[in-house]
């Protein structure tokens, strides 16, 4: 039977230097992240209005929110419907396009990362797509339907139920290709070419091998982290459904957790039933991010 080793003991000295050195991150994650979700956890449990001290209510606002809200429950669906389009198609997208850019010259390289981060930190996106989607004759997509002789009555896509979702979809994934893109070209680049040179001598023998036996397995810290961003932003799509298609949205066709919590917190004021709504949205990112990270840990093995 192995010897378990003896743990290493730090001197006192040792031990204070580590918390001064955590001291700068550790506080702002404390009084922005950790007093704030434990906050909004308490509050869910009452009815609270800014105007008047809270008043504790036990779990009627749980109670209230899926047995009563039928937005919410709609909303609830939505959110799922983008979260599994845009989470795992964001991430798969950004993968596959760093995968064949880091394959070509670094200048062509450099330009090409370029055109597809820009989407994602461009204020003019959703102008732009408003102006592709008008829904009077003179918007781009209706003009090209009606020149190729598609359409004769020009369609309002960010007012119709059926077009709204595959709209937000589509903006959504385009969009994506940000934070995780340049995660993944940065983890490519770092794959020291020396394993692909031993892994030939092992017996591999073609670049899908050299993908899932020597790639993925070493860029698991990437891979993970940009999962993690994937899920979160895909659970949190709200802003851009406002402003593409304002607030709500025809039938409450493409309202999402994110719109409801912002119309209960920023709006109606009922900080109490708001408080519930993103403890259920903070639970499911939670647990999606759970079962990232246990779907990646089988990757390479």
């Amino acid at each position: 039977m192995k010897k378990a080793k003896p743990r290493k003991s730090y001197s006192r000295n040792e031990v204070r230097a580590g918390l001064i050195l955590a001291l700068p991150f550790f506080v702002p994650f404390l009084l922005f992240t950790i007093i704030p979700v434990l906050g909004s956890v308490i509050m869910s449990f009452t009815d609270f209005n800014m105007l008047s001290m809270p008043d504790f209510v036990g779990t009627d606002n749980y109670v209230r929110l899926f047995l009563q809200d039928s937005i919410f429950m709609k909303a609830m669906g939505n959110t799922f419907i983008l979260a599994l389009v845009i989470g795992p198609g964001g991430y798969i997208l950004s993968f596959i396009f760093a995968w064949l850019l880091n394959e070509i010259g670094p200048k062509v390289r450099t330009i090409l990362t370029f055109c597809f981060y820009a989407p994602s930190i461009s204020g003019n996106m959703v102008v732009i797509w408003q102006m592709f989607l008008s829904g009077d004759s003179q918007g781009y997509l209706n003009s090209i339907l009606y020149r190729l002789g598609i359409s004769s009555t020009p369609t309002i896509w960010l007012k119709n139920p059926e077009t709204i979702m595959p709209i937000i979809i589509i903006v959504s994934l385009w969009s994506s290709l940000g934070t995780s893109f340049l995660v993944f070209i940065a983890g490519l680049q770092g794959v020291d070419r020396s394993y692909y040179e031993a892994g030939a001598i092992d017996g591999l023998r073609n670049r899908w091998q050299e993908l899932w036996y020597i790639t993925l397995p070493l860029m698991k810290p990437q891979l993970l982290f940009s999962a993690v961003m994937s899920i979160t932003s895909s659970f949190g799509v709200g802003t851009l459904i406002t402003n593409l298609c304002g607030y709500p949205t025809v039938n409450y066709s493409a309202h999402t957790i994110m719109n409801h919590l912002s119309d209960y917190a920023g709006t109606r004021f009922e900080v109490g039933y708001a408080s519930a709504i993103a403890t259920v949205l903070f639970a499911m990112m939670i647990l999606c991010n759970k079962v990232i990270q246990k779907l990646l840990s089988k990757v390479g093995t």
